[in-house]
């Protein structure tokens, strides 16, 4: 594919990109340099969203599909008999740049397979972004993919010019890393980690002491796990995000439903990616993330896997009916996000409210409580909504929703032909 265009290099490597979910915009606020182009917001570059998180108006590219790998899950691994190409560090930055002009993209997520070497790799990478903030004044969205094993001072420095970093820990264990990425060591991928989660802290640190130091990944970084192509169960699944959460300040956990890409061994027979299954680990991300719960309320020994017709929390309330029904005009706002069509912002809403009115049904539909499944779980003035017991076997069969997948199956166009593709979430 040596002699293929400038046109037709990008769209082979925009299509090699698909398979990396990790690709979110939010978060940065980089201040712009006169005379440049691009911006940043605090609230992120980019306001449309495919179902499962992914940001398309970033220019979502590899610097090259050759890799020296042999990850059994990926497309581009060594012996998987693909084409090759890859595009310059120039080329890159004049696509980038010129894209932004012609209002096409707002930002760029770089990422590649492993050419001769991570230092090598990690070096084109950083001399993308490097010429876009130096020499293009490029003030922009930038999310670099860390490659592991790349020297600690080379992940250093993509951090100073990225706004938001990512290292792919794809897969959730260590026995299944040795089986399917044999060349990609455990600690290869959490030793960088560490140390961005590291430099991250210092530099909001010394940002809090004065506005003038450096930023450093202002965006915080970011990991993807492919879900279906190993054994784990649901619980180690989130477990494991709930430790990169907590003791690595990691600001999302992409989860990847497996797609059978290529024939190996080393794979299961997959007749379809676990579209499903990635969307219920969404949810229950959200609600590790946002409403409190943690990961042994969700899923246990008893328990390890998400049930595929009911949502998470629905899940959660129907085995802990001692705690309902919640009186909206008395329960404190933890106990709100409890109950399932309750969200973050309507539970504010109704904290906000009752201190001027007492809440009843019509009250609630108003401030966006889904009471399609909240009415069976609160009383609102000691009214119960549910007309049903709680403890009633038709509760189930009211709450259970088709087993029908919400994710696409593939990567939305980068520039669609019409309609709107941003994704409606409604309140857990």
């Amino acid at each position: 594919m040596t002699h293929l265009s400038l046109e037709q290099r990008l769209a082979f490597l925009a299509d090699s990109a698909k398979y990396d979910v990790s690709c979110s915009s939010g978060g940065s606020n980089r201040r712009g340099i006169a005379g440049g182009v691009g911006s940043t917001s605090s609230g992120g570059i980019c306001h449309t969203w495919t179902a499962d998180g992914r940001c398309v108006s970033l220019l979502k590219v590899l610097l090259s599909n050759a890799c020296i790998y042999d990850c059994a899950y990926c497309v581009n691994r060594r012996s998987n008999p693909v084409p090759r190409t890859a595009l310059e560090p120039d080329e890159i930055v004049h696509i980038t740049t010129a894209f932004y002009r012609r209002n096409y993209v707002e930002g760029l997520f770089l990422s590649t397979g492993v050419v001769t070497s991570p230092d090598h790799t990690m070096e084109l990478l950083i001399r993308v972004a490097r010429k876009l903030r130096q020499e293009e004044h490029f003030n922009g969205y930038i999310h670099l993919k860390i490659v592991p094993g790349a020297d600690p001072l080379l992940v250093e420095e993509a951090g100073r010019h990225a706004d938001r970093v990512s290292v792919n820990i794809e897969l959730p264990s260590r026995r299944s890393l040795q089986l399917l990425a044999p060349d990609k060591p455990r600690e290869s991928i959490i030793e960088p980690m560490r140390r961005l989660s590291s430099l991250i802290d210092t530099a909001r640190q010394e940002r809090r002491r004065s506005r003038k130091a450096p930023q450093f990944a202002p965006a915080g970084q970011s990991t993807q796990l492919i879900v279906g192509a190993t054994p784990e169960s649901d619980r180690e699944i989130l477990i494991l995000s709930e430790g990169l959460y907590h003791r690595l300040g990691m600001r999302r956990v992409y989860y990847s439903a497996f797609v059978p890409v290529s024939r190996d061994r080393r794979l299961p027979p997959l007749p379809a990616p676990p579209l499903l299954r990635e969307h219920r680990l969404y949810q229950a991300d959200w609600l590790l993330r946002f409403y409190g719960f943690t990961s042994s309320e969700l899923l246990d020994e008893a328990h390890p896997n998400l049930d595929m017709h009911i949502d998470p929390k629905c899940g959660w309330a129907l085995r802990h009916l001692e705690f309902f029904p919640v009186e909206v005009n008395r329960a404190d706002y933890q106990a709100l996000l409890r109950v399932p069509g309750i969200g973050v912002r309507s539970a504010k809403r109704i904290v906000r409210a009752r201190r001027t009115c007492r809440l009843g049904e019509e009250e609630l539909k108003r401030l966006g409580v889904v009471l399609k499944r909240a009415r069976y779980f609160i009383t609102a003035g000691g009214r119960y909504l549910g007309g049903v017991r709680l403890d009633a076997p038709e509760l189930l069969a009211r709450l259970t929703t088709p087993a029908q997948p919400t994710a696409p199956a593939h990567q939305l166009e980068l520039f669609p032909a019409a309609g709107d593709i941003s994704a409606v979430t409604g309140e857990l």
